[in-house]
């Protein structure tokens, strides 16, 4: 007997969909249709991301519920919720390995602008002035990445071969790590703190992780140095970081994500000096869509088969524990 299987889309549904529907008995839901069609469902594909609407309509009965519930996306704080994380027959999976590199680029293409300002010389352009400045080298510069998971490894190899200084933050400390060198614990973070000219932000959104980069944190970084939000918004305090930007006390940041998405057009966050804002795409790529897919497929046609499932997130921590690769 063939699996039922929900997509739940806005309207652009995943590519492929011809390959799935040869693997599954396969409906489409939007967020509206998704109460009334995912009763009684065997697998979630949940290619809208960062929506309540699967908390929302899932099922009051355990056994209406899907077992194997998939997200397109690497977060999947949005479907970390009671019923859910505490039913022990749901496996929950995501698209961990579409987004390292691309995410990693970002990164870099953030740290070049901020050192570099380009959105100076834009400016200038378009107001066609002709005006020469130096701009700072970020080779020799230390970057603290805060979160050792796929996309923080993928951050620290690609700093690294330009030049930078990496160290982690996770929550065991230890040395000698193969990407980061020395991860830091929450011991040694604050001295770590005020040695890094940037902090890059990575880690997933749990309990433990949210609004982590508090006043104390953002008090204790280097003066001078610039925050980068590739993560998720919640774990910033947003209203203490505005703070320390008026005041000065760092020299800038670059925020993908935020607490609130869309990021409200009344937010100080848009006119500050030093500040990038970018709408929750450092990962995405022209290929996106397909790779997700591709993951998705690979991991349907082992549920299939019987086959054991790939990046089977623990629901208790929030994301795919690497045994080789400790956080």
């Amino acid at each position: 007997m063939r699996d039922r299987l929900v997509v739940l889309h806005r309207g652009n549904r995943p590519p492929a969909t011809a390959r799935i529907e040869r693997l599954a008995d396969t409906v489409y839901a939007t967020e509206e249709e998704l109460p009334y069609l995912l009763p009684g469902a065997d697998i979630l594909l949940t290619w809208v991301t960062n929506t309540p609407a699967v908390r929302e309509a899932w099922p009051d009965d355990p056994e209406k519920a899907p077992r194997w519930v998939h997200a397109a996306s690497a977060g999947v704080d949005s479907l970390l919720f009671p019923a859910l994380v505490d039913d022990p027959r749901v496996v929950l999976t995501n698209a961990r390995g579409v987004y390292e590199q691309p995410t990693a680029e970002y990164v870099l293409g953030l740290i070049l602008a901020l050192a570099k300002d380009f959105p100076g010389t834009w400016e200038h352009q378009q107001r066609r002035e002709w005006r020469p400045r130096p701009s700072d080298s970020i080779t020799g510069r230390t970057v603290l990445v805060w979160g050792t998971g796929p996309i923080g490894r993928a951050i620290a190899r690609l700093l690294r071969a330009v030049g930078m200084r990496v160290c982690g933050a996770g929550r065991r400390a230890r040395r000698d790590d193969p990407d980061f060198g020395t991860v830091h614990g929450a011991r040694s973070l604050r001295s770590a703190l005020t040695e890094a000219d940037y902090l890059v932000l990575a880690a997933p959104l749990t309990q433990d992780t949210r609004g982590m980069v508090d006043a104390s944190v953002l008090a204790a970084m280097k003066p001078g140095a610039r925050l980068i939000n590739v993560g998720r918004g919640g774990l910033v305090d947003e209203e203490a970081l505005i703070d320390h930007l008026a005041a000065g006390r760092l020299a800038g940041a670059a925020l993908d994500v935020f607490a609130q998405e869309p990021l409200p057009a009344e937010s100080p966050l848009w006119n500050m000096p030093g500040v990038m804002i970018s709408p929750h795409t450092a990962g995405e790529t022209t290929s996106e869509r397909e790779a997700l897919v591709e993951v998705f497929l690979d991991n349907l046609a082992r549920h299939v088969e019987g086959r054991p499932l790939r990046n089977v997130v623990d629901r208790r921590r929030g994301y795919v524990v690497d045994d080789t690769h400790p956080a």
